[in-house]
């Protein structure tokens, strides 16, 4: 395994930021950025030994501050959506800057997604630390954050995310790369074959809150438990659907317990051959089918995005769990410590 390390560009204060690049000894490799410790590229072979990039992301690092898509990084402190921007903690109210709609996402405008975290090399990982203030985006407790990736010679790229606070807080941490198996400006997704491991969903409001309680995927365009194309029922008239203008939901994932590692979704392009297999401790993994990727900054490939050209398996804890008394809990506190893992494991077929 071979490390490389680069200073890929300054902030406007002149903080460095750097680019590492992880490489096997097949030479499959990732491409990781201290910006929002984030996933810049995975090259990986198709069926036919041919490698392409099939992460979506740019090439200007400034390109990764406050872009909507979000592309490869880290948000926080609280990934996904908490409804209007409040929540309660030990008998205490908390206001987050709302920034979708009527609610809060991924942590504020300003969250770990849009910041410079701290790197090094660790052996043959990558660390990266992240340091929240009390009071940072709304939320309480001055938090460490620290995202650790290994690359594997079969392909896999290993996620483990840990945190600690020294008050009572809320966390939601997970990666949201985009996926494209054919390669990254190759086309929409829209033939890639999904399967889940999720027989139930979390139904939302319009402004993608959950209702509540979860119901089954079967008999719905929500149904994943057998493989069939992102694109099959995309267009039907379903409440899911229209909210989104696709997917964009949360699964829960079936048999999932605290600190076990379970598979929570598997990827396929019958064009490539490749496919991505998913697995997490996190009990939900939401897919978000690129509905909104048009506008972009310019990727990779010369161009910006169009919506479809790219698909999210961000596994994570329910949206809005902190407001919802029956889902996982949310809440971290001191002496504690927040601890979870997601493996993207590449092969073909």
């Amino acid at each position: 395994m071979k490390i490389d390390k680069e200073i890929w560009g300054k902030t406007s204060c002149g903080k460095e930021i750097y680019l590492y690049t992880i490489t096997n000894n097949s030479g499959a490799y990732v491409k990781l950025s201290s910006i929002g410790a984030g996933i810049v590229s995975a090259v990986v072979p198709d069926k036919d030994g041919n490698l392409a990039d099939v992460v979506l992301g740019y090439p200007d690092p400034m390109s990764y501050f406050g872009d909507g898509p979000c592309a490869g990084k880290i948000p926080g402190r609280y990934a996904n959506r908490i409804a209007k921007g409040k929540f309660t903690l030990d008998g205490k109210e908390y206001d987050l800057p709302v920034n979708n709609g009527p609610n809060h996402l991924h942590g504020g405008p300003d969250g770990f997604q849009n910041k410079v975290w701290e790197s090094r090399t660790d052996g043959d990982a990558v660390e990266f630390l992240y340091d929240a203030e009390d009071g940072e985006m709304g939320y309480p407790g001055a938090l460490k954050a620290t995202a650790r990736y290994e690359w594997t010679e079969e392909n896999e790229l290993r996620l483990t995310l840990v945190a600690e606070s020294d008050a009572p807080t809320i966390i939601n941490l997970t990666n949201h790369a985009y996926f494209n198996l054919n390669g990254e400006g190759n086309g929409d997704i829209l033939a890639h074959t999904l399967r889940l491991n999720a027989s139930e969903y979390l139904p939302t409001d319009d402004s993608l809150i959950p209702l509540g309680e979860s119901r089954p995927v079967a008999g719905t365009p929500m149904d994943f438990v057998n493989e069939k194309a992102l694109g099959r029922d995309i267009n039907e008239d379903f409440p899911a659907l229209k909210y989104g203008k696709g997917y964009d939901n949360c699964w829960v994932i079936d048999g999932a317990e605290p600190g076990q590692l379970q598979q929570a979704a598997c990827l396929y392009s019958p064009e490539s051959g490749r496919e991505l297999t998913v697995y997490t401790t996190q009990p939900g993994v939401q897919v978000y089918t690129g509905n909104w990727l048009s506008g972009c900054p310019m990727g990779k490939c010369g161009r910006s995005y169009n919506d479809y050209e790219g698909v999210a398996i961000e596994c994570q804890n329910y949206p809005d769990a902190p407001n919802k008394e029956d889902y996982p809990c949310a809440v971290l506190r001191p002496g504690e410590v927040y601890e979870q893992a997601i493996i993207f494991a590449f092969s073909v077929k």
